[in-house]
C-alpha cells in the first residue's frame, strides 16, 4: 500500500465538497503535470492519501482513498496524455497539520510537500505517514 498528498485550492475543490462527494468519491482532474500524472497512474485501489488545502489554509485536513484506478481525466478534451483517478474522503484530520509544523519538523525535511512545493499529486513514505498522522492525532491511522 502506497501513500500519497493531493493538493486543492478550497476556493476550487474543498475538504468538505470532497467529503460531500461520499462513497463513490470523485474523480481527481485537473492535473496538467506528467509527475503528478504518473504518480497516479502508479495508484492501486486503496491506497491511502492526505487532502491538502492549499494556497488558503496551506494544511492537511483529511485523509482520502484511491477509489478507481488511473483513467482518462474526463476533463481533458480528448488529450489522451491526461489521467486521473478517483478518491473518497475516509476520515477528517483531528488536527489539521499546518504547512508551517510540517517544515519545522525535521522528521519531515525530506518530504515532498516541502522539496517539491508545486507538485500537486505527490508521494508520502510510510515514515512520513506515520509522523503526518502523529501530528494530526491519529493514534491509529488509517493505512
Amino acid at each position: 500500500m502506497a501513500h500519497w498528498l493531493y493538493k486543492s485550492e478550497p476556493s476550487a475543490w474543498s475538504w468538505e465538497q470532497q467529503k460531500a462527494a461520499g462513497e463513490k468519491g470523485t474523480e481527481w482532474t485537473g492535473v496538467r503535470n506528467y509527475l503528478a500524472r504518473n504518480n497516479m497512474r502508479a495508484m492501486q485501489i486503496g491506497d491511502k492519501g492526505f487532502f491538502y488545502h492549499s494556497n488558503d489554509g496551506l494544511e492537511i485536513v483529511g485523509i482520502v482513498e484511491v477509489c478507481a484506478l488511473s483513467h482518462p481525466d474526463s476533463t481533458a478534451a480528448g488529450d489522451d496524455r491526461w489521467d486521473c483517478v478517483d478518491i473518497r474522503a475516509v476520515r477528517d484530520m483531528p488536527q489539521a497539520v499546518t504547512l508551517k509544523d510540517i517544515k519545522v519538523n525535521e522528521k519531515l525535511s525530506n518530504m515532498a510537500l516541502v522539496t517539491s512545493m508545486r507538485l500537486s499529486v505527490q508521494p508520502v513514505t510510510d515514515d512520513e505517514w506515520l509522523e503526518v498522522c502523529r501530528m494530526g492525532g491519529l493514534d491509529n491511522p488509517p493505512r
